[in-house]
């Protein structure tokens, strides 16, 4: 059988699978162990177990279940609260501020948790009440909370950081430092849309009263809240950056000090500890069979010819490499619409990184593109995972019109971030050469 019949089998057969309502993650095993097995025999297994054997012994995997721990600890601590209380006092008194100052909180969450819903979930319950009760624009403030909680993916730690180097074997402390000129940027950005809109349209995000605004005294008071969250940032970052520990044990020493805030607010429970346990192996068992599944697949994939295929259509892309890249980044784009990130990593890394490669781009920096595009997808209709986050704790008067309204703005500030990394790879790629050298 020729291998583009295959190759439409093979895609065809997942698209079925996937419409019955099958999970990604069995889907793409299930599939491509049949598929390897018709083409390869019983030898195919023997492969793919060696493959599974070599990820498990990996050190790099234990960050995973570590950082999920360390993110749920986080979610029950009460730190958000007295962010969000600092940021009040701080950026209260600007148009715009309150959201401004809501998307600072979202990089401070990034920082520390290394996912995305925490950020949305938290500022969600937290801050937009408070933004709609002080008038601001229901679509300014519920795009700034949408745009600020996908970062959990971006700026490190990041669990999706984490796969990604699993599935391409590349740094992840070169991986971690990539991500943070591109947050920053991405926060600058977004931070710029909302200040000028107010700016122009007062109405959209009105300043606090002068009677309710923060004297110096009280803003100095409120700066402890930052106190432990940067504490953690520093341990964690710091350790992986200076060369005191791997990621993972990084990982190991950041959950510690989430157990620490969580105990200094007075949040820390047997029961608390029971139930973040029991989230924790749940998230991990599954990611356990998403690299079972991305294994079967690239194996299947090679056994079958199609990467090479679809390479070759790939150079039959106008624009020479930059076309390529451009189409990679629009099959990303409408992949995020409709699935999960870690589901399109799954689907398109195998097809992808060997073009990056054979492109002489840089797997770091097309990692970040990647992130980024991942980003976007958590916010986009239909089935943006940020979207229905944010749906959960909202107030009831907030429809799911609004929300997918508000979006669009904040993805076109998100995109320009992505045409300045293209641009400049050295946001991306400049603190990775200072950490590690080149």
């Amino acid at each position: 059988m020729s291998v583009e019949l295959l190759t439409i089998l093979f895609f065809g057969s997942l698209l079925v699978f996937l419409m019955l309502g099958t999970p990604l993650a069995f889907v793409l095993g299930g599939v491509s162990v049949v598929f390897l097995y018709f083409e390869m025999g019983p030898i195919g297994f023997y492969l793919l177990a060696s493959k599974m054997w070599e990820t498990m012994q990996s050190p790099t995997l234990m960050a995973i279940p570590l950082f999920v721990f360390m993110a749920i600890l986080l979610e029950k601590s009460g730190v958000a609260n007295d962010l969000y209380d600092m940021m009040h006092q701080w950026w209260g008194g600007l148009r715009g501020g309150l959201a401004i100052g809501t998307v600072l909180i979202c990089v401070i969450f990034a920082a520390m948790s290394g996912i995305s819903g925490a950020a949305v979930v938290t500022m969600g319950t937290i801050a937009l009440p408070k933004m709609l009760e002080r008038g601001y624009d229901k679509k300014l403030a519920l795009g700034a909370i949408n745009a600020g909680g996908g970062w959990g993916i971006l700026i490190p730690p990041s669990i999706l950081m984490v796969l990604y180097s699993l599935l391409t074997e590349v740094s992840v402390g070169r991986l971690f430092a990539a991500g943070i000129g591109p947050g920053l940027t991405l926060f600058i950005l977004v931070s710029i849309y909302i200040g000028v809109r107010c700016w122009l349209q007062p109405h959209l995000g009105p300043a606090l009263p002068k009677e309710e605004r923060a004297n110096w005294n009280q803003k100095l008071r409120s700066l402890k809240a930052v106190i432990l969250p940067i504490l953690i940032v520093v341990i964690v970052l710091g350790a992986i950056f200076g060369g005191f520990a791997t990621p993972t044990e990084a990982a190991a020493i950041g959950v510690f000090g989430a157990m620490v805030a969580t105990g200094i607010n007075g949040q820390l429970s047997r029961r608390v500890i029971h139930r973040a346990t029991i989230d924790t192996l749940k998230l991990t068992a599954l990611v356990m069979w998403i690299l079972f599944a991305a294994h079967a697949f690239s194996t299947a994939y090679t056994a079958l010819g199609a990467q090479s295929l679809i390479q070759d259509i790939m150079t039959l892309i106008p624009g020479g490499r930059w076309g390529a890249l451009f189409f990679m980044l629009m099959v990303l784009f409408f992949f995020g619409m409709v699935l999960d990130p870690v589901g399109i990593m799954l689907i398109t890394l195998p097809v992808f990184l060997p073009v990056v490669t054979a492109a002489g781009f840089d797997p770091i920096w097309f990692g970040i593109l990647f992130i980024i595009m991942m980003e976007v997808g958590y916010m986009t209709p239909p089935f943006g995972f940020n979207l229905f986050y944010l749906k959960g704790v909202a107030p009831p008067d907030v429809t799911m019109g609004d929300i997918y309204a508000s979006v669009f703005p904040y993805v076109v500030v998100t995109l320009i971030g992505v045409g300045l990394i293209i641009l400049f790879p050295g946001i991306a790629l400049y603190l990775p050469e200072v950490f590690y050298g080149k």
